[in-house]
């Protein structure tokens, strides 16, 4: 005969137990939502769970109801409590997120159907009353259908979650949990929806639970009990100088502190200081916790290490850009391995005179001093582009920063058989009354897309000649559709429309420091193509 149940009544504390273990400093929102969800307590149709990444949503989501749904932890009670998580990012489109929906369910229940496609909420209402309603179950038993980041789900009608919320009023037996990062007010279209909020985790708690679940090994030259003491200690700096930088998660915050120990206790590890000087040790380990680059892997070079520093002083950093068709990744791993024309082709006079001797094109600058090296990232990622690509934005750029009445004097050869250059308009003996801001400094103006191409098509055989007189192909369309992907180049006016539409406007998006690099990596001195 099976035990009777008080009215209302919370799960042993030794089912939530191990949850408190896994999840520290959230035993509060680990009881709020046992007691929405567990049938004795205070169960809810409608849980709205909200808070910024990385706060422990999903997985103590997770593992709350795989704790409450086994079996083994309540044999002596009638109720019991089914779930079902669908992870909204999995899913393309609303079609794609309702079949998947059912797919769950279904798998959980054991229920089987000829019923394959959901293409409305209509039909996902239809499918889930038919296999909730056809189960056989106890009075206190309840379903709880998890939509975890519901609130990124891509092809969304407006519609979808006041409908999902609405689903429980259909189906008695069914809570409906909603997992956002932050909700709109009154998304669900329904009053009185419990809303249960992960907090950030404060400096006490990322201390606390970073030194209880990642005690490093001891250091050489100290003893256990030192390590475990300078170890919380060194965590409490790390967050002090760069939670609100580069550590403000706790994934990101534990990554920190793991690849800062290293070199935080290598003078403990050299003799030169012991364990419990840290003030001496925080001074001397000072230049890690002032830049949050010696966080990124990339860029570390050891100082003991020289074949890496070779290594990462001739790697070039290569650029992927998602979406941009398989030909411009193979123009780009082309570009990769031919050198440019600014290491074969000899440099103007100009530039030999005007502009100083060093390696525009090198991928890593050396602070003097530390021991990592800093990317040049803006422009060592341009320089990597294809060369089409390059020559359209600097053509871009001609176009965004000239008038467009000087480029039949920059561009055109048919009166003196050749293109001209800086200071084309100004004659030989004339003086400009008053002096005009260069064109380099001022904002980029918008240009036609036309105009673009012209100035392209003019200059490519001088600049690049590999490249051939030829009618335009493919490899413009990819150049222009990775430059916008990049946002190297904007539309303007209204959007949507044929990017590759010639009475579009466009507008450059890079600095005046970042195309000059661009351009002498293919040779290109672009200060003596502008005309102030």
């Amino acid at each position: 005969m099976m035990a009777t149940q008080t009215p209302f009544q919370l799960p042993n504390d030794l089912i939530l137990a191990p949850i408190f273990d896994s999840f520290p400093c959230r035993e509060a929102q680990i009881r709020a939502l046992t007691t929405l969800v567990y049938p004795y307590a205070a169960p809810c149709r409608n849980i709205v769970i909200h808070g910024v990444e990385s706060t422990g949503k999903s997985a103590i989501t997770t593992a709350l109801l795989k704790s409450l749904s086994s079996r083994e932890n309540q044999p002596d009670v009638a109720s019991s409590i089914d779930h079902a998580i669908v992870s909204s990012v999995e899913c393309v489109t609303a079609r794609h997120l309702f079949e998947h929906t059912i797919f769950q369910v279904r798998k959980v229940l054991g229920v089987e159907s000829t019923q394959r496609r959901c293409e409305n909420l209509l039909q996902l209402t239809v499918e889930l009353t038919k296999m909730l309603n056809g189960v056989q179950h106890t009075d206190f038993w309840r379903f709880v259908l998890v939509f975890d980041g519901i609130d990124r789900q891509r092809e969304a009608p407006y519609t979808m979650l006041p409908a999902l919320a609405r689903l429980s009023e259909i189906i008695p037996c069914l809570t409906t949990i909603f997992i956002m990062t932050c909700p709109q007010p009154m998304c669900l279209r329904e009053a009185a929806t419990p809303h249960l909020h992960f907090p950030n985790y404060t400096k006490q708690e990322l201390v606390s639970i970073v030194s209880k679940t990642q005690v490093p090994d001891t250091v050489p030259t100290t003893t256990d009990t030192e390590t475990r003491e300078l170890w919380p200690r060194f965590c409490g700096a790390v967050h002090d100088a760069l939670i609100r930088s580069a550590a403000r998660t706790l994934p990101s915050f534990s990554r920190a502190c793991n690849n800062l120990w290293p070199r935080f206790t290598a003078p403990i590890t050299a003799g030169n200081y012991g364990a419990k000087d840290f003030s001496r040790l925080l001074i001397a380990g000072r230049v890690h916790f002032q830049d949050e680059r010696v966080l990124d892997p990339g860029v570390i070079r050891m100082k003991d290490d020289p074949a890496r520093a070779a290594n990462s002083q001739n790697t070039q950093i290569g650029l992927t850009v998602p979406g941009t068709p398989s030909k411009a990744s193979g123009s780009l791993g082309r570009s990769a391995a031919t050198p440019s024309r600014a290491a074969t082709n000899t440099p103007s006079r100009r530039s030999a005179a005007n502009t100083p001797s060093r390696n525009i094109g090198a991928p890593f600058a050396t602070t003097p001093g530390r021991g990592y090296v800093m990317p040049n990232a803006k422009t060592t990622e341009l320089t990597s582009l294809p060369t089409t690509a390059r020559l359209l934005l600097l053509a871009a750029y001609l176009a965004s920063h000239n008038q467009a009445r000087h480029d039949a004097t920059l561009f055109c050869t048919s009166y003196t058989g050749r293109k001209r250059r800086r200071g084309g308009m100004v004659g030989a003996g004339r003086k400009s009354k008053h002096k005009k801001i260069a064109r380099k400094l001022l904002g980029a103006h918008a240009f036609v897309m036309e105009r673009m191409l012209a100035i392209f098509a003019a200059v490519r055989t001088e600049w690049a000649p590999e490249l051939g007189d030829g009618a335009l192909d493919a490899d413009f369309g990819v150049a222009v559709a990775t430059l916008a992907s990049l946002r190297l180049l904007v539309k303007v006016g209204a959007a949507g429309g044929d990017p590759l539409d010639r009475g579009g406007k466009w507008r450059v998006n890079v600095g005046w420091e970042v195309v000059r690099g661009v351009g002498r990596s293919i040779g290109v001195e672009v200060e003596e193509w502008l005309i102030d």
